[in-house]
């Protein structure tokens, strides 16, 4: 009898889709390293040395890109490297190996000749594989074989040398003297060439120590020049891009030049008119803020205008001003004269302003 899904223990149930979870995460990490998905063949090279190689760093044939190398070991006395290279590259049964330097800075790549006309078989055996010259180990040797140099006896020895040939002809002595003098020049100087050779192994320590710092920063470079090389393309195109629409406008004025002519000898007299009539328009500029203002006022009460209608009906004859005269101020008798005189009259060039 068949126990329904939702009647099972869940535990179980959890357990299996956890693990099931995992391994599809594993195979998802480790992908390139699983036969028949990864793509690409997989070879060997054995070499006397490592020089520095490290896995997952590069495998190119003439200076392209081909594969990755997968592992670095020991296989008795010499290196085995394995290496992956992709799909459609061939491998003579000639191919030769050499491990080159990428950077200055430690980085390295396997380089592939490919000769022969076969296919590469098991590996490349040692004796078509090469290694670099390392110049940071070269340094730290010198100086450990430089620091070990007894100067005090090397001089007494160019000494006792040149005693012992002193009846010996002058090209002989002159040699010897020349030997001499160049025994006593490194023995005045120990200290410093001490110096200088534990200078030198300080900075290749430094060096090394830094490697992965120089080498982010190398990596670092390169992106920028990418993105710089990236936008130069862009700019490019742009330029492109503007030489075509300038063609385009060229031609688009060539075709309608009947009709813009006219366009712009009428626009020219609109600009002249402009120009000319430029002092009436600073002049309704200026008049146009009190209007506004007093226009405001007028219609600032809601629904209502303020405002008021002058000589709607004609003055009586009784209450007519006298000659010369205005209408009498509050509070002023006889029309504001005081003292017989008249009050000055305003000229308002704005009749309609207060």
């Amino acid at each position: 009898m068949r126990v329904p899904f939702r009647e099972r223990n869940p535990v179980p149930i959890g357990l299996s889709a956890f693990a099931i979870i995992a391994v599809l995460l594993g195979l998802a990490m480790n992908l390139d390293d699983i036969p028949f998905v990864s793509g690409g063949r997989t070879h060997t090279a054995a070499f006397r040395e490592a020089a520095g190689l490290r896995p997952d760093e590069e495998v190119r044939i003439a200076g392209v890109k081909v594969g990755k190398v997968t592992g670095v070991g020991l296989d008795g006395d010499h290196v085995k490297v394995t290496f992956r290279v992709d799909d459609g590259v061939r491998l003579g049964d000639r191919t030769e190996a050499d491990i080159k330097i990428k950077t200055v800075l430690g980085a390295h790549f396997l380089s592939l000749t490919p000769r022969g006309t076969g296919r590469l078989g098991r590996g490349i055996p040692v004796e078509r594989t090469h290694t670099p010259f390392e110049v940071v180990p070269a340094i730290s040797e010198l100086s450990r074989r430089v620091s070990q140099i007894d100067v005090k006896q090397l001089a007494r020895s160019f000494d006792v040398l040149s005693q012992t040939f002193e009846n010996s002809p002058e090209e002989v002595r002159a040699s010897l003297r020349g030997l001499r003098r160049l025994s006593g020049t490194i023995a005045s100087r120990d200290d410093r060439l001490h110096e200088l050779a534990g200078k030198a192994k300080d900075v290749s320590r430094l060096l090394a120590d830094r490697d992965q710092d120089f080498a982010k920063l190398i990596r670092d470079g390169d992106d920028v020049l990418r993105a710089v090389q990236a936008r130069r393309a862009v700019i490019h195109q742009l330029l492109i891009n503007t030489v075509t629409l300038s063609q385009q406008v060229n031609g688009l004025i060539r075709e309608n030049e009947a009709q813009l002519r006219p366009m712009l000898d009428n626009l020219e007299k609109v600009d002249r008119i402009l120009l000319k009539n430029q002092d009436n328009l600073d002049r309704v500029l200026q008049l146009f803020a009190p209007f506004a203002r007093q226009f405001a006022d007028v219609t600032g009460t809601g629904r209502w205008f303020d405002s008021y209608i002058q000589n709607l009906l004609p003055i009586p004859a009784s209450v007519q001003l006298p000659k010369g005269g205005g209408l009498p101020a509050p509070g002023v008798p006889d029309g504001g004269r005081q003292g017989g005189r008249t009050g000055p009259k305003r000229d308002n060039p704005l009749p309609f302003l207060p």
